[in-house]
């Protein structure tokens, strides 16, 4: 079966065979009959990268898609689609996910990759998810605490556990107000006529942000290829103010966009893509892979590429980031069957 269209970037190999799963249970009683085959885990398949080499892959789909409202707490099975969980708690009036708007995959994604937009992490509202052991077969709740959140990232993408613990359900805790998280983000806050830190009407904000996520690309739309990505490719880097003091005196007069991060300094990639030389549309309009035509840190598929086209495009951006500020700029997304 071709996986392309399993993921929202349309590359990837033919697998063996694809078990979808649409409930609990027979993820379990997948994962764990096919222990001995490593099975690859694939769900709203939006934050992956399938090297076209891989070949005899075995696939189990999450395909178990409950949500169900109880007071305060949503919960949601892995393979729900994640807007659809943020409509879910709109709905039920409850405030924490609505910058989370309108971000491609499934809900069991968001605590491995610490999904997180215009200033709001899941971190800070999941408040269990439910594990299954794949060596073991052994099935636990364990809390928020327990997965070592960090920047887009948790113990379960990167640590011991990445890749033998798989999510089914997660857990989110929300505020029965009705109103949005703190506004973080500068430019949503500004949308909204509202100031950095107030909280507002969380449906206002869901569609402030889906407005901006359109203008950029990063609501899935099949007419549009600057949709078909994962995404931003790369992650935000965060350095030491000494390096950040050296970038800017690598671009005088220019502003370099920045944000605290503790003792350190996070910088913009989408800024240190284009400050290398990197445009939008980038490497132009023949190219099978291209830089989104909206923001420079959207790899697309413009309809022929593949996955190698796609990695050739990553390396060059990152060769080229690297060689312009000496930062060597990190994948979000999770490959598999190649590196970059």
């Amino acid at each position: 079966m071709p996986l392309a269209p399993l993921t929202t970037l349309r590359v990837g190999p033919v697998a063996r065979s694809v078990i979808t799963c649409t409930s609990t249970e027979q993820v379990v009683a997948a994962l764990t009959e096919l222990r001995d085959e490593s099975p690859l885990v694939l769900a709203g398949g939006s934050n992956v990268v399938l090297s076209d080499d891989l070949d005899d892959l075995v696939v189990v789909r999450i395909a178990n898609a409950e949500v169900t409202v109880d007071g305060e707490t949503v919960r949601a099975e892995a393979g729900a689609v994640w807007d659809d969980v943020v409509v879910a708690a709109l709905e039920a009036g409850l405030g924490g996910l609505e910058c989370l708007s309108g971000i491609p995959g499934s809900a069991g994604a968001t605590p491995v990759q610490n999904v997180g937009a215009y200033g709001v992490e899941v971190a800070q509202v999941i408040r269990r998810v439910k594990l299954l052991d794949r060596r073991s077969g052994d099935v636990t709740w364990v809390t928020g605490d327990d997965l070592g959140f960090g920047y887009r990232t948790s113990v379960l993408k990167h640590g011991e556990s990445a890749g033998t613990r798989c999510v089914l359900e997660v857990e989110f805790a929300l505020d029965p107000s009705g109103r949005s998280a703190p506004l973080r983000y500068g430019e949503l806050a500004t949308a909204l006529g509202a100031a950095a830190g107030d909280r507002v009407k969380a449906s206002a904000v869901r569609e402030a942000v889906l407005a901006l996520r359109r203008g950029k690309g990063m609501v899935l739309d099949a007419a549009d290829h600057d949709t078909w990505s994962v995404g931003s490719f790369f992650t935000n880097p965060v350095v030491s103010r000494e390096t950040f003091a050296a970038i800017e005196a690598e671009v005088p007069g220019r502003r370099v966009p920045h944000y605290p991060a503790g003792d350190d300094v996070k910088l913009a990639a989408g800024w240190l893509v284009e400050a290398a030389g990197f445009g939008r549309g980038f490497p132009g309009a023949d190219a099978p892979a291209r830089l989104s035509t909206k923001h420079a840190l959207a790899l697309t598929n413009r309809g022929t590429a593949n996955s190698a086209d796609i990695l050739a495009l990553a390396r060059r951006i990152r060769t080229g980031v690297r060689d312009a500020f000496g930062i060597t700029l990190e994948p979000e997304p999770v490959i598999v069957g190649a590196v970059i």
